[in-house]
């Protein structure tokens, strides 16, 4: 049975991990491998007790997962990471012996720098898999996080050179992320070094995380909300930073003064206050908005509530490599795609399956315009839902891409064993 070992930067209990990193483990198990994931918990000491990495270790061997588990330093920032680095890099050298580890699976840079360092320093030599997921030094510096071409951003961009160069395959999250850093790969499904790459972009767990009825749904968690028959536009995700605050507000006030019962949900675990004021300033009330946190597993049932999802990410360099996870998720709810131009290939999938407008630029004028152009697309629910099985389906699509990765890593050794 050939094994491997998923290192993710970031704690257990984080929803990116619950969504995003064991259901897509759970879908490589499909083919027989052997599952080891290595996490890095902040506050370790303090926020897990004994009897709890216990619980959270049978949890996951139940599902076939062996958890393993580092804390997480966050301060001061470069140099806890370098620290991290080195000690994952010594864990994951010791479970490629202990594991017979077949395949290193690393999430995004720090993972993959842990992993080749380890490589490096073991007799065995797994494949690398380098889930490049996003341009992480450019979105450093698009976020205001880095100077731009700073000490940091120079630093990460060798080392991310070095990675590029020992990866033995790749996942990048976007079509328009492969023209840019694997031209030419598309028609083959390999680099011009023959190593293989697969475009994967975020997708869901439909029957696990959505409801089978989106109407009944939507009518219970309407009159929760106590919002009727108000439109209802939402927002899924994290606040500041390259997701807009102040032009989310904008565009639901635009839409507010075209309908004034327009109801404002943001499911967010942001502050609530990097946008309360903000919608306060634009004449909402108490009665016209809620924002904050709810379970995972509510999350479909709030969107079903809504008649359109926002997706407004500052468009950058760095963003053409993001899918962005709340697409999908307002698709499988039915609700149609208000985004702004210039994020991964939102453009062209909604101009290719017609489930959403398009903001031209951060002007009222666009706004209204793009309410406009919703208002024109009729009912798209059901074609909202069909998108979201054909094209961010787990199983479907994300568990069938990524195995079909890891068969082309371990048949390029297989190959190699014939030849000699």
């Amino acid at each position: 049975m050939a094994s491997t070992l998923y290192i993710c930067y970031f704690g257990l209990r984080e929803p990116l991990v619950q969504t995003q990193v064991i259901p897509y483990l759970r879908e490589v198990m499909k083919d027989g491998f052997a599952i080891s994931l290595l996490t890095f918990e902040p506050d370790l000491s303090s926020k897990w007790t004994e009897p709890e990495l216990s619980a959270a270790r049978e949890d996951l061997a139940a599902k076939g997962i062996k958890w393993f588990v580092l804390p997480y330093h966050k301060r001061p920032s470069a140099a806890a990471t370098i620290y991290d680095v080195f000690a994952g890099a010594r864990r994951v050298r010791r479970l490629i012996g202990e594991e017979g580890v077949d395949i290193l699976h690393a999430r995004v840079h720090v993972p993959a720098m842990m992993a080749a360092l380890a490589r490096k320093l073991s007799r065995r030599k797994p494949k690398l898999l380098f889930d490049i997921r996003g341009f992480f030094p450019e979105e450093y510096t698009d976020a205001g996080i880095w100077p731009e071409n700073g000490l940091l951003f120079r630093m990460v961009k060798r080392i991310e050179k070095w990675i590029m160069k020992e990866a033995d395959g790749f996942v990048v999250l976007t079509e328009k992320a492969r023209e840019i850093l694997f031209p030419g790969s598309k028609k083959s499904g390999f680099d011009d070094t023959g190593r293989p790459v697969e475009v994967i972009p975020c997708c869901v767990d439909l029957p696990r995380r959505f409801p089978d009825s989106v109407t009944s749904a939507g009518i219970e968690m309407r009159s929760r909300l106590g919002v009727g028959d108000r439109q209802v536009i939402t927002h899924l995700g994290a606040l500041g930073g390259l997701y807009l605050t102040d032009e989310i507000a904008d565009f639901l006030a635009a839409a507010r003064s075209v309908d004034p019962s327009t109801f404002a949900l943001l499911i967010t675990q942001s502050d609530p206050e990097r946008i309360v004021p903000l919608l306060r300033d634009r004449g909402f009330t108490e009665h016209d908005f809620f924002v904050g946190r709810v379970a995972p597993e509510d999350v479909g049932k709030y969107l079903c509530a809504a008649n359109a999802g926002l997706s407004i990410v500052k468009a950058t360099y760095a963003t053409a490599s993001r899918s962005p996870t709340k697409i999908p998720e307002y698709l499988a709810c039915g609700l149609p795609v208000i985004a702004n131009k210039g994020v991964g290939d939102v453009d062209s999938l909604i101009a290719e399956e017609g489930i959403g407008v398009l903001i031209d630029d951060f002007s009222r004028e666009s706004y209204l315009k793009a309410i406009e152009d919703l208002s024109r697309l009729g009912e798209v629910g059901a074609k909202c839902r069909e998108v979201a099985s054909a094209r961010f389906d787990l199983e479907t699509v994300g568990g069938v891409r990524y195995r079909r990765l890891y068969k082309r890593l371990l048949q390029t050794d297989a190959d190699a064993g014939k030849a000699a």
